[in-house]
């Protein structure tokens, strides 16, 4: 696969030490407060801080906030079908990384 064929994927880089506040992070996915709040709640999302207007999240939220989005947009998933999915994704992210370890693949 040549560069070219990559320029129609949306991709953000975004580095781990990078943290957005509330209203940042509807911009960045493409969400709106009160999807990203019910993540929160839901437990998807950990922000720190104490409440929503002081909320700071960190670079890997993005990257699940943006998956759950599609989830949501694509698949009409509720919040609890969201998380589900998102914790068997990370489940098969770690146990891919613990089988490459190993050497494994």
């Amino acid at each position: 696969m040549m560069a070219s064929d990559f320029s129609d994927m949306p991709c953000l880089v975004v580095e781990r030490e990078v943290s957005f506040s509330l209203a940042g992070l509807c911009r960045a996915c493409g969400s709106d407060r009160r999807f990203l709040i019910a993540l929160v709640d839901e437990g998807v999302l950990q922000p720190s801080g104490a409440d929503p207007d002081n909320w700071q999240f960190s670079g890997q939220c993005l990257r699940t906030a943006r998956t759950a989005a599609s989830l949501a947009r694509d698949l009409e998933m509720d919040l609890a079908g969201i998380a589900l999915v998102l914790e068997l994704l990370q489940r098969i992210e770690t146990l891919t990384s613990s089988l490459r370890r190993a050497g494994i693949d």
